[in-house]
């Protein structure tokens, strides 16, 4: 069974909507995903000491095109999936390597004021250790990658632990020079660019597809109007719901968390992050 057009990658920024999608997608029937919450390991492999998740599609080879698409195919072949559902943040970054990959799927491209983003991006790099979060993605890390990804793990923590911002080594997608951001950079910051790029390269890789592959949200508006969104979503996907599915399927989705990361920032620090990232913030209509 080989991977096919009922492929769907979503594409976003951290902390903008990406699980609250792909969880929504997948309680629908014959919609399978992964059963943890991304996986990175697996898009890596091959490029594990590649600096950063901006991986060019050049660096797709033949081998890491056959070994990320057995992982599509043994879901499709565990689950019999009509429908896989991928989402790994990291993916925002290397959208044409993606694309070299699985050149048959399309993409859920979601995106979320950066301020707000930030705001609960911030607070995952400072999170504490989750120990079945760990559990949940480390079954899916190569066998020969391990050692690696435990020393870089490792690091990460004892890092929190003696950091003034009491914040991790790393987070989220690694951009190119994260270590120089990182260096002269608040933590705010950080978190603020990094959204920034991802939906920037995201932009830039979508503005080349044609429009029938990519379908653009707007997580504002899918939390504010969830069942119109995701009847919107299943069009693009070629699938028909009832009216009553659509409506179970949403009832836990709710607005609440809008504007949330903008007031736990302070007026002054959101100030200073609209004039970092003030451009693409205008370009998606959020100043």
């Amino acid at each position: 069974m080989c991977v096919n057009s009922t492929t769907f990658v979503i594409i976003g920024a951290p902390r903008s909507g990406t699980n609250m999608l792909r969880d929504v997608l997948t309680s629908l029937e014959g919609i399978e995903t992964w059963p943890c919450d991304e996986i990175n390991y697996i898009w890596r492999h091959g490029n594990i000491r590649h600096p950063s998740d901006e991986i060019s599609a050049d660096l797709a080879t033949a081998k890491v095109r056959k070994y990320i698409r057995d992982h599509f195919n043994s879901i499709i072949k565990k689950t019999g999936a009509e429908v896989v559902v991928e989402k790994t943040c990291a993916n925002s970054l290397r959208v044409p390597f993606v694309d070299q990959v699985v050149p048959e799927a399309k993409y859920l491209f979601i995106y979320r004021d950066g301020i707000d983003a930030t705001g609960s991006a911030k607070l995952r790099w400072t999170a504490k250790l989750d120990i079945a979060y760990i559990l949940e993605k480390v079954r899916f890390v190569p066998k020969v990658d391990l050692p690696y990804y435990a020393f870089r793990y490792l690091w990460a923590r004892l890092y929190r632990f003696f950091s003034k911002e009491k914040r991790l080594a790393f987070w989220g997608p690694a951009l190119y020079n994260m270590q120089d951001i990182l260096q002269k950079y608040s933590l705010d910051e950080v978190c603020a660019l990094q959204w920034q790029r991802c939906v920037e390269q995201s932009e830039k890789a979508f503005s080349t597809m044609p429009d029938a592959k990519v379908l653009r949200i707007r997580y504002e508006d899918f939390v504010q109007s969830p069942q119109e969104e995701l009847k919107r979503i299943l069009d693009f996907m070629g699938r028909q719901v009832p009216e009553e599915v659509l409506a179970s399927t949403v009832s836990g989705v709710s607005p609440k968390s809008l504007g949330k990361g903008r007031q736990s920032l302070g007026e002054e620090k959101v100030r200073q992050l609209e004039e970092l990232v003030g451009d693409t913030l205008k370009r998606y209509g959020y100043i």
